[in-house]
Parts: structure tokens; C-alpha cells; sequence
């Protein structure tokens, strides 16, 4: 890895302790998650889909000696295998996945991404990034999907962002997942009515906006997840369709 970063898999059980300590920090003292999920004595946040899936570490060298302070940005991946091993893919919590497993194409989940603050939209996230498309491309997957975040659970509050991403970016009707259960809400407000576009795209996380550079698309309705203190929306990524510059500037180096 290029310059003071370093980009890998998580290899032991203390690789995946601090990914879990680094979601924590971000989860619950930053955001204000709450719920079963959490162990506070040990301040880890953790699932049970953690030990089916793989995790993506971004490491920063000069924040220290030891694993802990150096490691600024994680990324989960749950193949279709792993789901199976697990029982279902985390997403299917939130949105009915059928429309992406009926295409029969290999798909992996991607989840729990979080950056420590001052990384985010920064280098780091592109470091996360590019190790995340050679890993894809490595592992021939077609579609990529999972939930993206907005902080917060006041849904009125972000009408503009979410009525933007119905507006212009909802997936085909045969690549989008749906909103279910208790927390589904509608994406948005529906109708015509103006947008500040500036103002909408401000308000959306980095990481929602790395997904529609690439091509990535929403699936309809929210989820609002008030154990995490969050709306989600599910992301989809049609690896085939990427923008093809963008694709170029991640897989820039790999083989292809």
C-alpha cells in the first residue's frame, strides 16, 4: 500500500477485536447506537455475522505502535457462501433481497463500514475502496449490496436526501430490494416538488456518495433502525454497469 496507509484482511482474533473496539467508537460513542448488539464491558460492537464474514482493515502507521491506534477504517464482506453459513445476509433484516437473489448472479454483502472522523472522505476511504474492488474482481462478483446509514432516526429531517436518491437514483425494478417490517418507511416524499440538490448531496454520508459515483443505486423505502440510531437505505452496486472511469481509478494497479 501506497505512501503511510496499509490495507488487509483481518487474520486473528485480535484483528477482529479492534475492528469491533473501532466500530464501537464510531457505533456508539459517536452516533449513539444502543442494543443487544453491544457489549460495553469489553466495547466492542459485534454480530453474529461477524465470524461468517471477512473484514477489510485500513491501517494508518504514523497513529502509533499497536494495532488499536493505528487501525482508522473497516470494512465487512459477507459472501454468499458465508450467508448461507449464517443463516441469511444481515440486509435481509431491513429489505426483502429477493429481486438480487433471482438473478442468480454471485453477490456479495458489504456492511459495518465506518472511518474515524477525520479520514472520512479523505484517502483512507479511497485506500478502503480500492482494496475493496480488487477483492471483488479477485472473487468474481456481479452484485454488491448492503445497508448505507444516515445518522440520526428523525426521517423528516432528511427529506431532501432521501427524496433526491428516489428521484434519481432508485435501482431497476429487477435489482431493487425492498423496505420491510416495523421500521420501513417511504424514501422521501413523494410528488413533484424542487429540490436543492447542493444542499441534499451535502447531507448525504461519504460513503453514500462513493457508491453513486461508482453507479450505485437505492433500493425502495428506508429502514429506520432506532437500536442504532440510524436510517438506513440499501445500495446497490452493479459491478458490470460501475461507471467506467471510476472503475478504472479503483482497479488501477490489479490484475483484471
Amino acid at each position: 500500500m501506497a505512501g503511510d496507509f496499509e490495507v488487509r484482511l483481518s487474520k486473528s482474533a485480535d484483528d477482529l477485536r479492534a475492528v469491533q473496539r473501532l466500530r464501537y467508537d464510531v457505533f456508539v460513542r459517536e452516533l449513539g447506537a444502543s442494543g443487544p448488539r453491544l457489549d460495553h464491558d469489553l466495547e466492542i460492537e459485534a454480530d453474529a455475522f461477524d465470524a461468517y464474514s471477512e473484514h477489510l482493515m485500513v491501517l494508518d502507521r504514523r497513529r502509533g505502535a499497536d494495532l488499536a491506534s493505528q487501525l482508522v477504517g473497516v470494512y465487512r464482506m459477507m459472501s454468499q457462501a458465508g450467508a448461507e453459513d449464517a443463516g441469511g445476509f444481515y440486509t435481509a433484516s431491513e429489505f426483502d433481497l429477493a429481486p438480487l437473489v433471482q438473478t442468480g448472479r454471485p453477490m456479495m454483502e458489504l456492511g459495518r463500514s465506518c472511518l474515524r472522523k477525520p479520514y472520512r472522505g479523505g484517502p483512507a476511504m479511497f485506500y478502503l475502496w480500492q482494496a475493496l474492488a480488487q477483492h471483488v474482481t479477485h472473487r468474481g462478483v456481479e452484485i454488491l449490496f448492503g445497508t448505507a446509514s444516515f445518522a440520526g432516526t428523525d426521517v423528516g429531517a432528511l427529506t431532501a436526501p432521501l427524496s433526491l436518491l428516489r428521484r434519481e437514483h432508485l435501482a431497476q425494478a429487477q435489482l431493487r430490494p425492498k423496505a420491510i417490517g416495523a421500521g420501513a418507511v417511504p424514501l422521501g416524499a413523494a410528488g413533484e416538488f424542487e429540490i436543492d440538490r447542493l444542499a441534499a448531496l451535502r447531507a448525504m454520508p461519504a460513503l453514500i456518495k462513493a457508491y453513486l459515483r461508482l453507479g450505485g443505486c437505492v433500493g425502495e423505502g428506508a429502514y429506520v433502525d432506532a437500536a442504532f440510531n440510524t436510517v438506513d437505505v440499501c445500495m446497490v452496486l452493479d459491478v458490470l454497469a460501475m461507471n467506467p472511469r471510476q472503475k478504472a481509478i479503483y482497479l488501477k494497479g490489479s490484475e483484471q
